[in-house]
């Protein structure tokens, strides 16, 4: 495919039905969808319809060119696939095939197709979601910075480049807010979510550490500071590494932020109709476990193909099957992959023994 998707997968590698039935199924989608009527709304109200109206209008046209792109890929004739039809093709693969799903009240619509099956994996799915937050922050520029996730009683882990915009080092071991700065993580954030519904925030306390060799930091939280009732107990990380890693079915559970550095802004725009910085659940694959030499970084990185943008940096990469967190995202390669530190290969590291981190 030619560069509207955060990483590199085409319809045959990303889909496991006949790419006719993907098309079937999303021309009776955008057949089916009936418009509201704008006729009885407020001046103010009826605007913002129609701005909604267009955005569904322009992403039904890319779609429908899409549609006429995977039926002409199925019948062989790659050659005749014509520019909006290939962008087409890559936006189906987004919303089909690695879909970033909108989170509301910590659950997820019923999915259609090769994704139908997180229905049958919904609750373990919801007890990940509300173990998710975003890292906000207050005396910095910005409002938030990314995801972090609780692995432990009073820990929260995160990327080092999320932690360094507004912790420093202190001391030989220690760690300090930079001045002025504070930082809470809210495992709201939804869209269109009342307050409350059902997520706490949790005060950052300190850092518990920065790490030297991967982009992961830990913050140190207060449970007492989680209000709406008891704080959820923390997520379960992967203490080995699960068989045949590569296209084992993953997800995950971050805040996209609008990523124009790494992807195209057009092609972001139609695809996720400008709703960023909110909770959403992003199902794809785990596509590999590679040595250091071929990322930059010690050790081990996992690679995944879940559809993620900026703002997910410090999502968890939770397994399918038994919902352990296998990585921490740190960053992606625009057409390429998305990239995660394989927690299974850091069960002796001391910085995750003094966070007491939850292995399994």
């Amino acid at each position: 495919m030619r560069g509207g998707s955060p990483v590199a997968t085409g319809p045959e590698q990303v889909f496991t039905e006949d790419l006719l039935e993907v098309a079937a199924r999303v021309r009776e989608q955008l057949d089916a969808e009936i418009p509201e009527s704008e006729e009885e709304l407020p001046a103010r109200e009826a605007a913002a319809g129609r701005i909604g109206r267009a955005a569904l209008d322009e992403r039904a046209t890319v779609l429908r060119a899409g549609v006429r792109g995977l039926e002409k890929l199925a019948a062989g004739r790659a050659g005749d696939v014509d520019e909006d039809e290939y962008f087409g093709v890559e936006a189906i693969v987004l919303l089909e095939g690695r879909p970033a799903i909108l989170v509301q009240n910590q659950d997820f619509a019923p999915q259609v197709g090769d994704w139908a099956l997180l229905d049958g994996q919904r609750a373990g799915i919801r007890q990940s979601i509300a173990r998710v937050g975003r890292v906000e922050v207050s005396g910095h520029e910005l409002d938030w910075l990314g995801t972090g996730f609780l692995v432990s009683p009073f820990a929260v882990m995160t990327n080092r480049h999320v932690a360094a915009e507004f912790a420093r080092a202190d001391g030989a071991d220690g760690f300090a807010f930079r001045q002025g700065m504070g930082a809470s993580v809210d495992t709201g954030e939804q869209l269109g979510a009342p307050t409350g519904g059902g997520s706490f925030e949790f005060e950052v306390t300190g850092v518990i550490g920065i790490h030297q060799d991967v982009d992961m930091a830990l913050l140190r939280v207060s449970p007492a500071a989680a209000a709406g009732g008891e704080a959820p107990a923390p997520l379960a990380l992967a203490a080995d590494a699960p068989p045949d890693l590569a296209g084992r079915p993953v997800y995950v559970v971050g805040y996209p932020a609008a990523d124009g550095r790494r992807n195209e802004p057009a092609a972001m725009s139609r695809i996720f109709m400008d709703v960023y910085n909110v909770k959403r659940l992003q199902p794809g694959t785990a596509t590999a476990l590679l040595p250091d030499g071929d990322t930059g970084g010690p050790g081990f990185t996992m690679t995944h193909d879940c559809s993620t943008l900026g703002g997910n940096s410090g999502s968890p990469v939770f397994d399918l099957a038994d919902h352990r967190v296998l990585g921490l995202h740190f960053g992606g390669r625009f057409g390429s992959a998305n990239y995660a530190v394989p927690l299974f290969e850091l069960t002796d590291d001391p910085l995750l023994e003094r966070a007491e981190v939850n292995w399994v």
